[in-house]
């Protein structure tokens, strides 16, 4: 409610911020980092200042949503990440916005799979996306001319 009014208002002395957090099984503690020029501390962990861009997903029909994921690599520490991880594969990128008032309070968070990671002198990019659940069978053994022959 109150980044909602945040939101609205002329001209907010509390913008709303956005963290994220990507999760990784070979990585002991997660990647936490805030889109401001301070560090944060939000429910006991904290998040370090780091630009990043997020492009939510579009609707087209017949694909699946994906957004892309762009973090600067000013420091190098993504690319620590990156090659730790195997290139990120099976990493799990948490997207949450708080307000720097009341950085314990998560207004809104969604959670996405990141792939195709992609890492340049200047920034680690990825799609965000969602596991394909429409594409994987309900049954394990299909009636069908190929696996029951005799029926049809």
């Amino acid at each position: 409610m109150r980044a909602r009014r945040q939101l609205h208002a002329t001209s907010s002395g509390d913008p709303p911020l956005v963290l994220l957090e990507i999760t990784h099984p070979d990585l002991p503690d997660p990647v936490r980092v805030v889109g401001d020029t301070q560090d944060l501390l939000s429910n006991g962990q904290v998040f370090v200042a780091m630009g990043f861009r997020v492009r939510l997903p579009d609707e087209v029909q017949g694909q699946q949503p994906r957004a892309e994921l762009a973090v600067d690599n000013v420091g190098r520490e993504l690319m620590q990440w990156v090659e730790q991880s195997a290139g990120g594969r099976n990493a799990r990128v948490r997207l949450m916005q708080v307000l720097r008032s009341h950085p314990n309070n998560i207004e809104w968070e969604i959670s996405m799979y990141l792939n195709n990671l992609r890492a340049t002198a200047t920034e680690v990019s990825g799609e965000l996306g969602f596991p394909r659940l429409l594409d994987v069978p309900a049954v394990q053994m299909r009636a069908d001319p190929q696996t029951m022959p005799g029926i049809f």
